[in-house]
This record gives C-alpha cells, structure tokens and sequence, in this order.
C-alpha cells in the first residue's frame, strides 16, 4: 500500500501542485480553502489520502469575480482563437491521458481501463467543440417591410456546473467543453470526493493558453458552494448532475433568481428482452449494461425485462456471468469493476439489496464483498422474482445491482419500462427490427438502442426526460444551451 500512497502522491504533485496547498483552483492558481478540514479517501482501503479545507463564502465570491473577468476577455476573443484553445487543451489532456486515469482511478475507484477509455474520451470532447466554435451562428430572418433581421448567438456569461463523483474528468469535460465553446466562463464545482482531476483539468487550460478565470475549479461541501453561487447575479445558468433530491433543490435556488437549469438526474433504464433475441448478445449486453463502472452509472440498465418464455433461461445466463465479473483493485488491469467510491453509498447498496429481499426478491447472484478485500466492494448482484411495484424497481441504487422483471407481451414489456419517474434510457433486444423500432418509439427516454447499450458519443444529443432531468448536455443541442439569441433590426429602405 506504500506504493500505492507514494505513487498518488507524486500524481497530485505533478497534475495538480504541493499537497499543503490542494484547495481552489482560481486566477490560474491554486487558492487552498479556509473551513474545516475535507478528508479524501481511497476507496479501495478505506484509508485517508489526504485533507484539504472547506472553502469559504470570500472563496465563493472571489472564483466568481475570476469567472467575470475570465469571461470578458474569452468572449472578446474571436470564435477561431478560442478553438485552437480548445484544442490545445485536448492535445495536453492527450499527453498526460496516463497519470490522469491512474488519478482519476486511485481517487474515483473506476478500473484503469475504464479510466483510459474516458479519458480518450475527454480528448475526443474537447477536439469535437473546438470544430464548433466558429461555425454556430444566427440567422437571417426574411422579414415583411424594408428591413433586415438577423440573430445572433451570444454566450450566457458565467455557468455554474456541479459535477458528481462517479465519473469526475469526463463529466466535467461533456458539461463544460460547450459552455467554453460559445465563449462563456465556467465555475466549475466536483464532488469534494473526486476534486484532483478537475484541478488537473483547469490547471492544463492555463497552459493550453485559456485566460485566467475562464475555467476555475470551486472546491469545497456542496452546502458550502450551492447556494451561494446560485444566489449570486454573476452566475446565469446551473449544470448539475447528480440526484434527483439534490437536482432539486438546486432548480428550485436556480427559479428564485431566476436562471436557466441544465439537469441530469439519473435513471433506472429499461433494459427489454425478447424471445426472439440473440440471447447470447443480450447477455454479455445486460453485464456491461448493469454493471460497468460498478453500476455507478446514470444510464445503467439497472432493469432487466425479459419474456417469460426465457425469463428462467436468461437470468441463469446473467447471474453465471455475473459471477466472472472482474471486481478488483482500481489500477489492476483486469479488473472490470472497482470499489464503490464512498462508504455512504457502499451502506446504501447494501440497505437496498436487504430492502428487495424483504419485499420478496430472491439472489440469482450475491452481494457479499468479495473476501480478502477491505474497501468499499461489492459483488454484482442479480435480483429475480422481482415485479416494478417493488421499490428496488422503481428507485435509483447506483452500484452494480439488476432486477429482472418479467412480462408476457410487447405491450406490456411498454407498459413496465413507462411504469417509472425516470426516463433517462433504455434498450430493445429483438430480431424482429420493425418491433424494435415501435418499441423505441414507445418507451420514454432520452437515449435508446435497439440490440446495444451503452453506445454513447459527444457528437449526439444525451438527456432524459421526467424525474432524469431536462436539457440535452451534448451535440449541437447543447450550443443551444449555453448561448441565448439577440434579434437586430436594421432598415434598409427610406421610409421603412
């Protein structure tokens, strides 16, 4: 383990600055904080990395003055400068892809390989917006009369954007890459589990030539931060990702103001399989499906739907492949799945799978730590004999847990996936390809596949509907989120 300590703290030091001195990150330095102390822990042994401090309300005040006066200057810049920024920014987060996902690994608990495939990703991110800035414009508008109109599209100013710890870098990049795109500053607030790689990002924007204040990093207690920021009339729009319950109580700050909210608020997709399918595809699918970052997902499809014709068949196969699921230590190369990231949520999980079985669900595959391991790990587990009342079919777990409900018909397979607040995602698995298409078009969610999950890409639009939020954070959607429209009239005859 001294290795482990040793290696994260040469990680720290090179990405993000000394130890003594982790804190804020604003003005293109790091600002240490002055509350109570914040402990950070490695999830993987429940032992403490490091402290840092609480930030203050002057902290708060002061990174959204930077932003202010970031957002100025970035503005002023034309659309072509700030896109060769931006893909500055993807080059170096490129050359240092490796000590970031060991970072992002060590402190969030995601796999190293996991890691590195987002943190291509983040590459991937940022290059893609970079094309976007000089070609997302307004319009002319061919008006009755002699004049002319036309919109423009004109950042907001200052965005708030408070990330949750599941996936720290690479949420950070898909929410704030098209805010800085169309020209606005970005406050940015990580979980104060997960901040490093967020410092770490901010700190490469300075070298990839972002003006100060353009990307500054908050890091602190929600309680200490939300509020204050939201109250403030420099903030004009919220990006929040994280819970449902939390979600909103920040739209309702946002609506006191009020300003715009951009929320995803998780789900518990629908995930349906037909008799008709390629039962070997929809197997290995629903694993990847339920359980890929330890089902610390938003779009996980933590309900399985199953014909009952094959409900007894599939399960089997799910839970037998479940139980070959790598769950293992953050930086080993084989491990699929890591710790959980923080003991509140490892409790959670464990509440809730002892909740289902109360209420009737039986273990197809087990819960248990797996032995020989101290931090924050569980099992993949498979539910059956569950029904969509049942509260672990209807409530959020996020950890690595399954529920397989079955059903009898196209309808009512529909009806169950619908029988939820969340719409966030969803999967159809069938050969018959124009019963996939009307079950796509039926069930209510933001992102569905049809014989696939989990597909994702920056370039298309990624959202929910109902209790998953409102807003689309990705694609050209997104530009529209982070500009508002101006319509100018000019007359061009005399008289008109």
């Amino acid at each position: 383990m001294s290795e482990i300590n040793a290696l994260f703290h040469s990680l720290v030091e090179r990405l993000v600055g000394p130890l003594d001195q982790i804190g804020s990150f604003f003005d293109g330095r790091l600002a240490p904080g002055g509350g109570a102390p914040i402990a950070l822990v490695d999830p993987a042994s429940d032992t403490e990395w490091l402290r840092f401090n609480d930030v203050t309300p002057n902290h708060v005040l002061s990174a959204l003055e930077s932003c202010q006066a970031g957002q100025q200057v970035w503005a002023e810049l034309s659309a072509q400068k700030r896109g060769i920024a931006l893909h500055a920014l993807s080059t170096l987060v490129a050359e240092n892809a490796e000590p970031l996902a060991q970072l992002e690994s060590l402190t969030s608990g995601k796999g190293i390989t996991a890691s590195r495939a987002q943190l291509q990703s983040v590459v991937e991110i940022f290059r893609y917006y970079a094309g976007w800035t000089d070609k997302f414009g307004g319009n002319v508008i061919p008006v009755p009369g002699g004049q002319l109109n036309y919109t423009l599209r004109e950042p907001l100013g200052v965005v708030l954007a408070i990330m949750p710890w599941n996936s720290p870098v690479y949420l950070a990049a898909w929410n704030i890459a098209p805010a800085l795109a169309m020209g606005n500053a970005v406050l940015l607030k990580p979980s104060e589990l997960t901040p490093l790689t967020s410092l770490a990002l901010a700190k490469l924007a300075i070298e990839a030539g972002f003006p100060p204040g353009v990307l500054n990093v908050i890091n602190g207690l929600g309680q200490s931060v939300g509020d204050l920021a939201i109250a403030n009339c420099i903030t004009k729009k919220v990006v929040f990702v994280g819970s449902v319950q939390t979600g909103r109580r920040v739209n309702a700050a946002a609506a006191k103001r009020p300003i715009g909210c951009l929320l995803e608020l998780g789900g518990k997709s629908a995930n349906i399989v037909f008799e008709d399918a390629d039962l070997t595809a929809a197997v290995k699918a629903a694993i990847v499906a339920g359980f890929a970052n330890t089902g610390q997902n938003c779009a996980a499809g933590s309900r399985l739907l199953v014909h009952r014709s094959v409900y007894d068949r599939f399960v089997d196969a799910v839970a037998k492949a479940a139980s070959e699921y790598r769950i293992g230590m953050p930086l080993d190369e084989s491990t699929e799945g890591g710790p959980i990231n923080n003991r509140a949520q490892f409790k959670r999980i464990g509440d809730m799978v002892q909740m289902a079985l109360d209420e009737g669900a039986t273990m197809a595959y087990g819960q248990e730590p797996p032995s020989g391991q101290n931090g924050f790990f569980v099992r993949p587990t498979v539910l059956r004999d569950v029904h969509n009342r049942m509260r672990i079919a209807q409530e959020e777990v996020f950890g690595p847990v399954v529920v397989a409900i079955p059903f009898d018909t196209e309808d009512e397979a529909i009806a169950i996936a619908n029988d939820s607040e969340f719409g966030l995602a969803g999967a159809v698995w069938t050969r018959d390809i124009a019963r996939g298409h009307r079950v796509a078009k039926k069930v209510r969610a933001g992102i569905f596949w049809i014989n696939m999950y989990r597909d994702m890409h920056v370039a298309t639009p990624f959202g929910g509907y109902d209790s998953s939020g409102y807003g689309r954070s990705s694609g050209i959607e997104s530009l529209y989120e982070y500009t508002q429209t101006k319509s100018v009239w000019v007359p061009t005859q005399v008289g008109a």
